[in-house]
């Protein structure tokens, strides 16, 4: 068994692991965290659930010099949501008293307290596109002393139309820098993005046989777009979740689905693009904290979002496409 010290990430973060009750890397853990320790570039292809998060955190916190005031690490995410959840396991994994200082950068929150927090000195960013270019073109961020960029979940980012915003953050980090490249499918675009900015790089892959994990059951209810509702409410009855979440195609129907079953008394709520920032910090609080009973989504949450006591996922909309 192969342990996070024989990858050569230190007995102090290692300790702090083990108290988080991680003890052993996942595959792509193992394969991916020596080849980021050596500097590397590098293609991370697994689904959700495999631990990728880890896999490229841990080995930049232990490459941070705390010693400089210069930024080294930005990880570039396509959602708000996604930029929050990384910041949180990256505060969980520092070891007490080193002095790393983190900063979110995202969409929704005040322009004027991030840019108070970015003049302090910060050692790495977790940032959604569109406003870490916001800041670069207000000049309050720099760029020019990164050493590692991580562009993860980069099929959603171009699913999402964030293409020429990652080409400005891409012309705004040194030449000479570290890429981590984490996608889940690699469609054409993101193999010709991958050719251009990355150098030599090391191909990590956790294949899964199946594009769904092995422990899912799966059942197929046959109903008409007129009777989908009245078979949503009829399975919610029968299975009892816990924690469910619906997904929907579209903004309108996730807030149409919504008031309809709060309307019966479920404790649900809606997570999509049209709410401001502080509602869907505020939504996805009480969904992981169980006070809600059912998320209703679209597929802004499909993606890398880790909520523990989900036992139920209705796809009330069959996806876009067949990756989601």
């Amino acid at each position: 068994m192969t342990s996070f010290a024989k990858l050569g990430i230190s007995e102090e973060r290692s300790a702090v692991l083990n108290v988080q009750g991680i003890k052993q890397p996942t595959p792509i853990q193992e394969m991916a965290i020596p080849v980021v320790m050596q500097g590397k570039d590098m293609i991370g292809q697994a689904q959700t659930g495999t631990g990728k998060t880890l896999a490229f955190v841990l080995p930049i916190l232990e490459k941070i010099d705390v010693g400089s005031e210069s930024l080294q690490g930005l990880i570039v995410t396509p959602t708000r949501e996604l930029a929050l959840q990384i910041t949180e396991e990256v505060k969980r994994f520092l070891v007490p008293g080193e002095g790393v200082r983190v900063l979110a950068v995202y969409g929704g929150q005040d322009v004027e307290a991030q840019m108070k927090k970015l003049a302090g000195r910060v050692h790495l960013i977790i940032a959604t596109p569109g406003r870490l270019l916001d800041h670069m073109r207000r000049e309050t961020v720099d760029l020019s002393t990164v050493s590692t960029l991580v562009l993860d979940e980069a099929d959603q980012m171009l699913h999402m139309g964030f293409l020429t915003e990652v080409e400005d953050i891409l012309r705004a980090v040194p030449a000479r820098r570290q890429t981590l490249l984490f996608s889940a499918t690699m469609p054409e675009k993101i193999r010709e993005l991958a050719g251009r900015i990355l150098r030599n790089p090391e191909h990590v892959t956790v294949k899964s046989p199946k594009v769904t994990v092995k422990d899912i059951k799966q059942l197929v209810v046959e109903t008409t777009d007129r009777g989908k509702q009245a078979a949503l409410v009829a399975m919610l009855e029968e299975t009892q979740p816990f924690l469910g979440m619906i997904f929907c195609r579209t903004k309108r129907r996730a807030s149409t689905l919504n008031a309809a079953l709060q309307a019966m008394g479920y404790a649900s709520d809606e997570l999509h693009g049209d709410l401001s920032q502080a509602k869907r910090e505020q939504v996805m609080k009480r969904f992981r904290e169980a006070k809600l009973q059912l998320l209703v989504a679209t597929d802004i949450a499909a993606r890398g979002l880790d909520v523990e006591g989900v036992t139920h996922v209705y796809n009330y909309d069959i996806p876009h496409d067949t990756e989601s």
